[in-house]
């Protein structure tokens, strides 16, 4: 009974992750390490202009009810964690997407302290 609620608690603690608001990494444009500030991607709105958009807007309009399928059998219950980090120079600001694995608790905090693994990335 024991084994079974610490591989639970593990578990648990391995869905957690607490990322540094701050990140020191390798930038290719100046082949040197520079300071990133890190943020979780978020997907912005669809265009109601895009090709598929349109093409499935146009087969849906009139009689005929439903006319493509709606997936139902969703397997994953978590998404890929994506990172947006910045360079903090001011004359560049660039940006690039970092992807890491899937979590349930994603934390952008950094302190050493709190809950959960600080990620190594």
């Amino acid at each position: 009974m024991q084994v079974l609620w610490q591989r639970r608690i593990s578990s648990l603690l391995q869905n957690r992750v607490n990322v540094p608001k701050t990140h020191w990494t390798f930038w290719k444009k100046w082949g040197k390490h520079q300071l990133h500030k890190v943020t979780q991607y978020n997907k912005g709105n669809d265009s109601l202009y895009a090709q598929g958009k349109k093409n499935y807007d146009r087969k849906q309009s009139g009689y005929g009810g439903q006319t493509k399928l709606i997936f139902h059998k969703k397997a994953k219950t978590t998404k890929k964690i994506v990172l947006r980090l910045e360079c903090l120079e001011s004359y560049c600001r660039s940006k690039r997407m970092l992807a890491i694995k899937r979590y349930k608790h994603f934390e952008l905090k950094g302190d050493k302290n709190s809950k959960g693994q600080v990620i190594q990335f």
